[in-house]
């Protein structure tokens, strides 16, 4: 007789079946049989008694629900405790550890460590848990098994986590604008649905996954993702995230984005949902070439310098070309629409652009020579050059000037459009902005070991990505405020937390546990992340 446990992936519930193995004499070969036994606790890893039909069984006897809080320990111990109470505090302070327990109030402790885990534990795999449960005090406080871990993450459904979106959202400052990008992910498995080459932005020669993120300017947190097909282009993405931005009830959003968000139907769209924006754009089009030849010789002249830019810095009011399909009535609604375009222009740009300008000539200029052209580059090649081919003389060049002086006269500027935003400077200073969402995607590749997927199934994969996104509020919250207090001239992350990571605490059964010695650096640490110290008494 023997015990076999089966994951249900529909309910993702584990069940336990008991096997019995016999001899059939009719087919003469083995068979077995099997009961229902129950199904498996996640967190006890215990087998809960059912009825057969996959619901406990009520007993009169039943045991007394578990008391919230830390998990009582059974026997003395000394562990370390320094980071995992930072982590505590901060899971506090921005209301993750509250939303994650009415999200997920069978799993929360178990994702909570697994995040304390990867932060801590970077680029480590996670079935070296074990080895780091035993030596610190976290939320769960036990081990955490590999195939565990796996049934955890399989159990994270998507109805909780939009509601932790909800949640997370509602703390944010709804004034404030939000930074939008995407980042690609490879993946060695091509059994997943969503696993497609694409536009691969690491440069990997692997099938992708692409994840969008959604971070609070202000905040310097994200609070919502999005787990894309690895084909689908950034462009593609507006309607959607407007979609379910809409679903999870947030009003007043404003959207700060990249130039490869740009299109005339995303804009007629944000336009449409109400939606302020800002968001870079190419200078060649149309309204930005117009506006940099209407400065001319002008474009740097003292009076638009900004010295804390180190730019000069030009804004006009322009009229958009606003167009809605009603298929109900089957025309198209348009009109005029306000709109803000900011120029910036950056003489070492201008210098770079001239040079990478230069070398891709040199580039497109080879390649016709030795007649290995390239089908994507056949628009520049007719851009460019005319190209003449006789038997005797073989290739020759001729060079469109005219197209070439064209491109130069957009050197050393970039653009920004707005519906709302009136001030070029404060226009810069929100754009730039989006370096948060930049750095937090480095730290979901490199820190959090997730520049390669490598789960099979789609419900591992989302639960994954979910636990990785909480450990990424985590280090978003620490990487804030080391740079409002200056951490970073005497620190990395890395040894900032492995500075807290040496304080040890006692536990014994049935008492709180006892911190250990708490040096004054390390209480300027705890109080520079905006938490109680250690030993420290609060204020009264």
């Amino acid at each position: 007789m023997a015990l076999v446990k089966q994951l249900d992936k529909r309910s993702g519930i584990t069940y336990v079946y008991e096997s019995v193995s016999y001899w059939d004499k009719e087919k003469k070969q083995g068979r077995s049989k099997r009961r229902l036994v129950g199904r498996l606790d996640l967190q006890t890893g215990e087998v809960v008694a059912t009825d057969g039909r996959g619901k406990r069984r009520s007993t009169q006897a039943a045991d007394p629900p578990a008391k919230q809080g830390p998990v009582p320990v059974s026997t003395p111990d000394r562990l370390f405790f320094g980071a995992t109470y930072l982590f505590d505090q901060i899971g506090e302070v921005t209301g993750v550890t509250e939303d994650l327990k009415a999200c997920f109030p069978g799993q929360y402790k178990q994702l909570l460590s697994i995040a304390y885990y990867l932060i801590l534990e970077d680029q480590n795999p996670l079935f070296r848990f074990k080895k780091w449960g035993k030596l610190h005090r976290h939320p769960y406080g036990k081990d955490i098994l590999s195939q565990r871990s796996s049934e955890l993450f399989q159990s994270i459904t998507e109805e909780g986590k939009m509601k932790f979106f909800r949640l997370q959202g509602k703390r944010r400052v709804e004034k404030e604008y939000w930074a939008y990008d995407s980042t690609s992910i490879s993946s060695y498995s091509e059994a997943l649905r969503e696993v497609r080459y694409g536009n691969n932005k690491d440069g990997e020669k692997l099938p992708q996954v692409n994840l969008a993120l959604l971070f609070g300017g202000e905040s310097g947190l994200p609070f919502y993702y999005r787990k894309l097909a690895g084909n689908i282009p950034d462009v593609k993405t507006i309607r959607e995230l407007l979609r379910e931005l809409d679903i999870l009830g947030y009003s007043k959003v404003k959207l700060v984005m990249d130039r490869g968000y740009y299109s005339a139907d995303n804009i007629n769209a944000l336009y449409k949902a109400h939606v302020k924006f800002l968001c870079g754009i190419s200078t060649a089009l149309s309204f930005a070439k117009d506006f940099i030849r209407e400065l001319g010789s002008q474009k740097d002249r003292y009076a638009a310098y900004n010295s804390r830019l180190e730019l000069y810095v030009f804004s006009k009011t322009i009229a958009w070309d606003y167009e809605q399909e009603r298929p109900y009535k089957g025309d198209v609604l348009s009109g005029k629409r306000r709109m803000y375009l900011h120029l910036y222009f950056n003489p070492d740009k201008l210098a770079d652009d001239g040079k990478a300008l230069n070398r891709r000539l040199d580039s497109l200029k080879e390649e016709l020579l030795s007649g290995h052209r390239k089908p994507e580059h056949e628009k520049d090649y007719r851009k460019y050059f005319k190209v003449k081919e006789t038997p005797k003389r073989g290739i020759a060049l001729d060079y469109k000037q005219e197209a070439m002086d064209a491109a130069c006269e957009r050197y050393g500027f970039f653009a920004l459009i707005s519906n709302e935003v009136k001030d070029p400077v404060t226009a810069i200073q929100l754009y730039r902005m989006r370096d948060v969402v930049e750095k937090a995607f480095w730290n979901v590749k490199e820190r959090l070991n997730l520049r390669r997927t490598l789960v099979s199934s789609e419900r591992a994969l989302e639960g994954k990505f979910f636990v990785e996104f909480l450990s990424l509020i985590y280090l978003s919250y620490l990487k804030k405020k080391m740079e409002e207090n200056g951490l970073y001239a005497d620190y990395t992350m890395h040894e900032l937390l492995d500075e807290l990571d040496v304080i040890e605490c006692f536990t014994e059964p049935g008492k709180a546990p006892i911190p250990g010695e708490v040096l004054m650096k390390q209480e300027e640490i705890y109080r520079a992340m905006g938490v109680t110290p250690l030993l420290a008494k609060p204020e009264s």
